[in-house]
């Protein structure tokens, strides 16, 4: 009896523990910046995210305070850049480093207009729904 109550508890702990870990994903807004200026034109699901391929700065994913009448930039997380070439369709690793920031310039300099700039979260509490940049 007092194995069965025990592997009884085990379980039911086990799954209140699965359960809470999976709350956690995607709980914080995110938004990549370019300097102070955040890339994507309006934080919906219709939003476009575009740079010229002249754009200077320092690149970053940063959490976001939205409200319905500004977005305002937090803190900066890490993350990882990927290029997606325009004409295959390819998705290659900008560089196997994270960044807080990278020389928008250097990434730019890697890409041709046409292509992605990807960007990934390394930590799944962060949401990116714009995580696409198209090169111009």
């Amino acid at each position: 009896m007092k194995k069965t109550l025990w592997l009884t508890f085990a379980v039911a702990l086990s799954a209140v523990s699965t359960v809470s870990f999976g709350q956690n994903a995607f709980q914080h807004c995110t938004a990549a910046f370019v300097g102070n200026k955040m890339v994507v034109d309006q934080y919906t699901t219709t939003g476009k995210s575009v740079l010229p391929s002249t754009t200077t700065g320092e690149l970053s994913v940063q959490t976001v305070d939205l409200s319905p009448t500004s977005t305002k930039a937090l803190d900066k997380i890490a993350f990882k850049v990927a290029i997606r070439d325009k004409d295959t369709k390819t998705l290659v690793m900008f560089s196997r480093d994270e960044y807080k920031q990278v020389s928008v310039q250097n990434v730019l300099a890697k890409c041709r207009k046409g292509d992605h700039i990807v960007l990934l979260t390394i930590d799944n509490q962060y949401a990116l729904p714009h995580n696409e940049i198209l090169v111009q």
